[in-house]
């Protein structure tokens, strides 16, 4: 294919300017040109080779239409109605998808890909096929009621970065498809989520969300101490406490945002039908593994396990079978986090669920 002549800047600005032209101006302006001819195999000849690349030039020029509105070509279907969507079906329906959402306020989910400083605060960035969401901070996240004397828009850059990779649900605001951006309200989206599962009842008058059950909760944001989870609408923090039969020293190392897991629903508050509050624990949607797991150990005997915090109490090691045995600081000194160590069961407090033990031996240097 000959190499294309780059085009002078007047002629790039006046095409910006212009933008698409109505395709009658075009076939007035064309000269007509006759159809490519086929051979019997049903390959095309070699000048008709040359428009259809001559065609795949000129739709790279045309942004608009190549990200949002591909030309269509026929597609011959297995069955009557043709399952597997093009890459111009994907474009109508995300394009569809936003439009709805901002006539309609339904809720869009997707995932958070970046962070910017746009007109001097800072927003979430998704991405809804080509389609680019922002969420500005305000209506991203719940801002805290005290800043404790910080700049507003360093919390924000903060709160909005930790929460990167995690799924946020949204509501359209605002879109211009010709530029593929719109401007999204994940503030409204939580409270449909709430007003959906918080308030509605169902034939037998009861909420979907209650006190006892089950339910699948986002994790939207890590920090060392817990986790931030979105239980439809509404944003609960679960201590380090709730996460685990087991202990250890930083949530980040177990979980990560954008994760889904199963939670209990231990309190709900719905006093504030703007402000939903929620209580949840993850330890407490798994079975207690401290009967099973105490089968497997003996008074006496020695057992393998990973170091897995150090604090006042002594080292924490985390045995097979989801338990840990408390043991007293080692003569040569602590152990590192992470450590492999061999330990003698001391006793066992089957009433507290509770059992401890001395290290004998570690396999990495102190």
């Amino acid at each position: 294919m000959a190499l294309k002549k780059p085009k002078s800047p007047a002629e790039e600005l006046e095409q910006t300017v212009q933008g698409e032209q109505p395709d009658d101006a075009k076939k007035m302006r064309a000269k007509p040109k006759a159809a490519p001819k086929k051979t019997q195999s049903g390959t095309r000849t070699r000048a008709s080779k040359k428009a259809a690349e001559d065609a795949d030039d000129a739709s790279e020029k045309k942004r608009y239409v190549t990200q949002y509105s591909p030309i269509d070509e026929p597609v011959i279907s297995i069955d009557e109605r043709r399952d597997a969507q093009t890459e111009s079906d994907k474009a109508k329906n995300q394009l569809l998808d936003l439009m709805e959402s901002y006539k309609a306020e339904r809720v869009l989910t997707d995932f958070v890909r970046g962070v910017e400083k746009i007109n001097g605060s800072f927003a979430s960035v998704l991405y809804h096929g080509d389609f680019k969401v922002i969420i500005p901070a305000m209506e991203a996240i719940i801002p805290p009621k005290d800043y404790r004397g910080k700049d507003p828009e360093v919390v924000h850059r903060y709160m909005l970065t930790k929460r990167l990779g995690t799924e946020f649900d949204y509501i359209v605001k605002g879109m211009d498809p010709e530029t593929g951006i719109a401007v999204a309200s994940r503030l409204d989206a939580m409270k449909a989520r709430q007003k959906e599962y918080y308030f509605t009842r169902d034939w037998d008058g009861n909420n979907k969300i209650y006190e006892g059950i089950l339910a699948e909760a986002r994790i939207v944001s890590v920090i060392k101490s817990g986790i931030f989870v979105d239980l439809f609408g509404a944003e609960c923090f679960i201590s380090m406490k709730e996460l685990s039969y087991q202990r250890f020293i930083d949530a980040g190392a177990y979980y990560r945002p954008g994760q889904r897991i199963i939670v209990r629903i231990l309190k709900v508050d719905r006093s504030d039908r703007n402000n939903v509050k929620v209580a949840a624990s993850v330890k407490r949607a798994q079975k207690n593994p401290f009967e099973k797991a105490i089968q497997k150990y003996g008074i006496g005997s020695h057992y393998i396990g990973t170091v897995t915090m150090v604090d006042s109490n002594g080292v924490f090691v985390a045995m097979e079978g989801g338990i840990d045995c408390l043991c007293d600081y080692p003569k040569r000194g602590r152990p590192p986090i992470g450590s492999q160590v061999t330990v003698k069961i001391l006793g066992i407090d089957r009433d507290r669920q509770r059992i401890w033990g001395v290290i004998t031996h570690t396999t990495t240097a102190i």
